[in-house]
């Protein structure tokens, strides 16, 4: 069987996983709930006066904080505390295989989560002339944005048995990729930084990049550093369970 049927198969498992429990309904409802919250009280989408979708976009940073690690933190540690990791590794099947088939079928279940919320297309289409390729282009900069939180959180689950903890760490690491940009941040670093350093850590900041998205703009350089954060988080999630192999 070939790389591709592998990594099709597993993650068909894994999607599927999480339809048997009500646990992805209840995550689907809280999204939905949450977004339109966000959009439509927390985001004043009706003051602004304009047909768009910036009050959306502009609040999934902060929702993904906390929904992408609970989706995540299971992904690895739930096979270290039930044993079935070593089991896993027993298998004809490559390390990267597993990780990568994993991580698409919850970033499929979060795209998922995410075209759920098409209604709010329509309405802005009804309530008047909205730029879809601006919408298109804050969906996909949405998408890979949950994709780098998911391959951090998936980093974090292969660190340890606990769940929680794995949660935890991933949180906060999203929450240093969210901050790196903001001015206070930077300005804290440039008292002691050289203006390099502090250039190195605003361009860490998803922020940065999202907000090209949030402007209809889909830059290549935006683009590979959501691959890059995902590639880099993977690799090492890679380095954590095959040092859990060698021991």
């Amino acid at each position: 069987m070939n790389a591709a049927k592998i990594i099709r198969a597993i993650a068909r498992r894994e999607l599927s996983g999480y339809f048997v429990s009500p646990v992805a309904y209840v995550f689907l409802v809280m999204f939905l709930l949450l977004a339109g919250f966000f959009t439509f009280t927390a985001g004043s989408f009706f003051e602004r006066g304009e047909a768009g979708l910036a009050s959306f976009f502009s609040w999934h940073p902060w929702l993904y904080l906390v929904l992408v690690p609970a989706v995540g933190m299971r992904l690895w540690s739930e096979e270290r505390r039930s044993g079935t990791l070593e089991l896993l590794l027993t298998l004809p099947v490559a390390t990267w295989q597993a990780i990568v088939a994993k991580f698409l079928a919850s970033w499929v279940f979060l795209a998922i989560a995410l075209a759920l919320t098409f209604p709010l297309v329509i309405t802005v289409n009804l309530l008047g002339d909205p730029d879809n390729g601006q919408i298109f282009a804050g969906y996909l900069g949405s998408l890979f944005l949950a994709g780098a939180f998911l391959a951090v959180t998936c980093m974090t689950s292969a660190m340890t048995r606990n769940q929680v903890v794995a949660f935890i760490v991933a949180v906060v690491i999203c929450l240093f990729l969210i901050l790196a940009g903001f001015n206070p941040v930077t300005d804290l670093i440039a008292r002691w930084a050289s203006p390099a350093l502090v250039d190195t850590v605003a361009a860490l900041s998803v922020m940065t990049h999202f907000d090209g998205f949030l402007r209809g703009v889909i830059d290549t350089r935006d683009l590979f550093f959501f691959l890059s954060v995902i590639g880099f988080a993977l690799f090492a999630t890679g380095v954590i369970i095959r040092g859990h192999r060698a021991g």
